[in-house]
C-alpha cells in the first residue's frame, strides 16, 4: 500500500537538501527559492526503498511566513521526519511543525539530526540530549534520532534503513472508499491544458471517469493521470497524484479545492469540531473569535462559536462549531489546524463530527449529543449523526461524508440497524434515512393529535388526512409523514376509512336526543332511496336548523351511510351503489347515455337526474361527451 513521508522543521535546517541527498530529486523548483535558498512552495520526490516499494515524499517549508503551505502539505502525510540542525537544535519551527503534525492526528515518524559535519563530536552529544528531552512528550518520544550529514554522506544509510523499517511495518488508516484528493498546485502544461497536484487521501480513481471540484461543483473529465511523474490507468489513496483536466482553465481552480466524483460531498458553511487547545496557547480562546482555519491544503478565516462555555483555557477540550463565508467540502474525522488571527501561530487543533452541521443554540441538549458524537464508533455515530439531523434525515451519500465509513460497511450497518428499528429508509428512490428515535416521537405526536381531536369532536368519525398533515407536520417531508402513517395503519394503530383516520379505541358518542335524530334521518333517506327530500325539506320534517342536523349528517357521511351529492341532495349510499350497477348494466348494451335514456331508466325527473349525472362523473363512472355520458371504466 502507497506510504507517503513528510519532513517538518525549522527553515535552514536542510530539509530540502536532505531530500536531493536521498533522492537526487530538487524539490525547490521554482526560481525564487533557488535565488533566496529557501522553499517557499510544497516540494515531491520518492524514494525506491526497494524494487516494489516506493516511498512518497513530501518538502515542506520552514520558514514561519510559509507555515499554511506546510500545513498544507502536512494534511497528506503518513508519517513524518522531523529535521533539526545539530548546529542549531530545536527552534521555533521546529516546535510549531511538530505541534501541527500531532494536530493533524500523525502518529509515527523519526527525527533527522542534519549537518553534523558542521559540529564537533562533543556538541552532537550535548544537542542530541537536548533532542532527546523535547521530544519526550510527544509522539516522536520512542522514534529513532538519526545522525546525518547530506554533505558528507554519514549516517545516509542507516537513515534509508530505518526508512524502510518505518514504511514496512506502517499500515496507513485510509479511510472509506470516497475519493478525495485536495488540490495543492495547479499549472498549465502544453499539449495537455490543466493539471492539478495533490495527494489522494481517499478512494481511488481511474482515467475517464467523470470528476467534479468541490466546493465550486464544477464538472469535468480525468484525461490523463501520473503517480511520481509515471503514467498510470489509475490512482489510488496515499498516492502524489497528477490529474489532467479535460475543459477546465487554470483561472477557473484554486488551491485548497477538493476533486471528488458528481454528487459525493456536500459544502457547508458550518461545521461541529471537537477542539484541542493547545497548552502552549498564550491567552484563553474567546466565543466568536476570529482565526486562520485549514483544512486539507486549504487555509480561509473563520469564526469559532463556543457551545458550552464562553472561552476556553489552553490545555482544554470541548466541542464547537466553525462557520465559513464560503461553503467548505469536508468528512467526518478530518483534521485541521487553527492559528490565531493575529500574531499567526498555530493554537489548536480541531476533528470534524458533522461536516453538514446547522446553527445550534448554546446550551442546548444538542450539544450533549456532540459530545456523544465526538467519542462514539460505527453504528452509534450513525445513530448520533441521524438525531442531529433530524426529521430531514439524510442520504446515504451524505452518511458516507457523516461517518467516514466504506460504503458497503456502511450498507449492510443499515440493514441492521434497519432490522432493530433504529433506523428506517423512509424514501426508497433517493435512499434517505431517518432514526427511530425521530419516527417515534412522529408516531407520538400524531397518537396525541387524533387523542385531543377525538376528545373536542365525539361525534366526528376520524380527522381527515390533511388535517392531520396540516396540525403540526408541516416541517415534515411529506414522504416522511405518510410513510409513517402507513406504517401505522398496517400496525393498525390508526385506523383509515375512505379519507377519515381514527384510533381502534374511538366510538362515536351521540347524546340521546341526537342518537334519535340519527335514526329518524336514516329512515327517511332508506324509504325515499333515489328521490330523497332535499335539505330544505329534511329540516322542515325534522323541525330543525341546519346547525343542529349539520353534525349527525357529517356523521352518517362519515360512517358510509348518506353520500353527499351537492349542497342540496344528500342520498343514501345503498341507493347511491344501486344506481351505479344500473348504470353499469345499461353500458352493457349500449355506448352512451342521454339525459332521456336516464331518466326511462330511472324514473327519475330533472331535479334529481342532473345532479345524479354530474356526480357519477366526479366519480369517474362515467363521462359527458358533448349532450351524452359514456362509461369511463367498468366497476
Amino acid at each position: 500500500m502507497p506510504v507517503i513521508m513528510g519532513t517538518a522543521g525549522h527553515i535552514d535546517h536542510g530539509k530540502t537538501t536532505l531530500i536531493k541527498a536521498l533522492t537526487g530529486i530538487e524539490c525547490d523548483r521554482l526560481a525564487e527559492e533557488r535565488k533566496r535558498g529557501i522553499t517557499i512552495e510544497l516540494g515531491f520526490a520518492f524514494l525506491d526503498l526497494d524494487e516494489n516499494f516506493r516511498l512518497g515524499i513530501i518538502d515542506v517549508p520552514g520558514h514561519e511566513k510559509f507555515v499554511k503551505n506546510m500545513v498544507s502539505g502536512a494534511s497528506g502525510i503518513d508519517f513524518v521526519m522531523l529535521v533539526i540542525a545539530a548546529d542549531e537544535g530545536v527552534m521555533p519551527q521546529t516546535r510549531e511543525h511538530l505541534d501541527i503534525c500531532t494536530l493533524l492526528g500523525i502518529e509515527t515518524g523519526l527525527v533527522a539530526l542534519t549537518k553534523t559535519d558542521m559540529v564537533d563530536e562533543e556538541w552532537l552529544e550535548l544537542v542530541y540530549e537536548d533532542v532527546h528531552e523535547y521530544l519526550q512528550n510527544t509522539f516522536l518520544a520512542e522514534s529513532p534520532v538519526v545522525p546525518v550529514s547530506a554533505h558528507t554522506g554519514e549516517g545516509l544509510d542507516t537513515l534509508i534503513t530505518h526508512l524502510k523499517e518505518i514504511s514496512s511495518s506502517f499500515k496507513p488508516h485510509r479511510r472509506s472508499d470516497l475519493f478525495r484528493l485536495p488540490i495543492d498546485r495547479i499549472f498549465t502544461k502544453r499539449g495537455h491544458g490543466t493539471v492539478i497536484t495533490g495527494t489522494t487521501v481517499s478512494g481511488k480513481i481511474a482515467v475517464g471517469e467523470d470528476i467534479m471540484i468541490y466546493p465550486m461543483e464544477i464538472t469535468s473529465k480525468v484525461r490523463s493521470l501520473q503517480v511520481h511523474g509515471d503514467q498510470t490507468q489509475d490512482s489510488q489513496a496515499g498516492m502524489r497524484t497528477a490529474v489532467n483536466l479535460h475543459a477546465l482553465e487554470k483561472e477557473d481552480l484554486e488551491r485548497g479545492f477538493v476533486l471528488g466524483r458528481p454528487g459525493t460531498l456536500f459544502p457547508s458553511q458550518v461545521w461541529d469540531l471537537e477542539l484541542n487547545y493547545l497548552k502552549s496557547a498564550p491567552r484563553p480562546l474567546k466565543h466568536r473569535t476570529q482565526l486562520h482555519f485549514h483544512h486539507g491544503s486549504k487555509e480561509v478565516l473563520a469564526r469559532i462559536y463556543l457551545l458550552d462555555r464562553d472561552k476556553i483555557e489552553p490545555g482544554e477540550k470541548c466541542v464547537c462549531q466553525v462557520r465559513f463565508d464560503d461553503p467548505m467540502a469536508g468528512v467526518y474525522g478530518d483534521r485541521c489546524v487553527l492559528r490565531s488571527f493575529s500574531p499567526l501561530r498555530t493554537i489548536a487543533g480541531a476533528k470534524i463530527i458533522n461536516p453538514l452541521a446547522g446553527k445550534i443554540k448554546r446550551f442546548s441538549t444538542d450539544v450533549a449529543v456532540l459530545e456523544k458524537l465526538s467519542k462514539a464508533e460505527a453504528e452509534e455515530v450513525v445513530l448520533l449523526q441521524l438525531e442531529l439531523a433530524g426529521t430531514n434525515g439524510l442520504s446515504l451519500s451524505q452518511l458516507v461524508i457523516m461517518t467516514d465509513m466504506e460504503s458497503k460497511e456502511l450498507e449492510k450497518k443499515l440493514q441492521v440497524m434497519g432490522g432493530k428499528q433504529e433506523v428506517f429508509l423512509f424514501d426508497k428512490d433517493k435512499r434517505v434515512y431517518v432514526s427511530g428515535s425521530i419516527v417515534k416521537n412522529i408516531e407520538d405526536k400524531m397518537i396525541s393529535t387524533l387523542q385531543k381531536f377525538h376528545a373536542a369532536n365525539p361525534m366526528r368519525e376520524g380527522l381527515f388526512r390533511g388535517e392531520l398533515l396540516g396540525k403540526w407536520a408541516k416541517d415534515i417531508p411529506e414522504k416522511l409523514f405518510f410513510f409513517i402513517l402507513e406504517r401505522m395503519i398496517r400496525q393498525e394503530r390508526i385506523i383509515s376509512r375512505q379519507e377519515f383516520l381514527r384510533l381502534p379505541e374511538h366510538k362515536v358518542s351521540l347524546a340521546a336526543d341526537q342518537e334519535e335524530l340519527k335514526k329518524r334521518i336514516v329512515s327517511i333517506y332508506t324509504k325515499t332511496g333515489i328521490q330523497p327530500p332535499t335539505i330544505k325539506k329534511l329540516l322542515e320534517e325534522l323541525e330543525l336548523e341546519m346547525k343542529e342536523a349539520a353534525p349527525v349528517l357529517k356523521l352518517l357521511q362519515g360512517q358510509n351511510v348518506l353520500t353527499k351529492i351537492n349542497e342540496d341532495f344528500y342520498f343514501s349510499q345503498k341507493a347511491i351503489e344501486q344506481l351505479k350497477d344500473k348504470i353499469t348494466g345499461f353500458f352493457e348494451s349500449n355506448e352512451e347515455m342521454g339525459p332521456v335514456e336516464f331518466k326511462d331508466l330511472t324514473g327519475l325527473s330533472r331535479k334529481f337526474a342532473i345532479p345524479l349525472l354530474e356526480f357519477m362523473d366526479k366519480e369517474k363512472l362515467t363521462i359527458r361527451v358533448g349532450d351524452k355520458r359514456k362509461l369511463r371504466s367498468r366497476r
